[in-house]
């Protein structure tokens, strides 16, 4: 379903809420298989600075990566089947902070054939982070 907002329309929006105490849960029993498995390389750089000035940052950002993975793929109607893997979309932030997606192969082809641009927000409390999507169609 399309739906009109502004000059854009809309073709998907994904929401995904994740509550901190249970991504820690998942780093403290596979740190590595977790953070390999999650994030795309772009992201594990980001997150190994983080974590090494403040192991919690760290597990914030992975937090936050992991819930806009699950919301983009909540987006673009797929969740987590192929051509979607987790590394294939990555959440980085544009110099002045603002979030974007980054997307890599087979996923990139597959989205550039339907979809337009994806715009991306991420935000984390004490306890919870939240990620939101909104794809844009062709």
């Amino acid at each position: 379903m399309l739906t009109q907002a502004g000059n854009a329309r809309i073709a998907g929006i994904g929401l995904d809420l994740l509550r901190l105490d249970r991504a820690q849960r998942v780093f403290d029993r596979h740190p590595q298989r977790f953070v390999q498995r999650i994030l795309g390389p772009d992201e594990l750089f980001v997150f190994q600075r983080r974590y090494q000035r403040d192991p919690r940052r760290g597990v914030r950002y992975l937090a936050t990566r992991f819930a806009a993975k699950e919301a983009f793929s909540k987006a673009i109607g797929l969740g987590m089947r192929m051509p979607m893997a987790w590394s294939r979309m990555q959440t980085l932030n544009a110099p002045g902070g603002r979030p974007y997606v980054k997307l890599s192969e087979p996923l990139q082809s597959w989205y550039a054939q339907r979809f337009g641009q994806a715009h991306v927000s991420v935000t984390d409390e004490h306890d919870i982070v939240a990620a939101y999507v909104v794809v844009e169609a062709l």
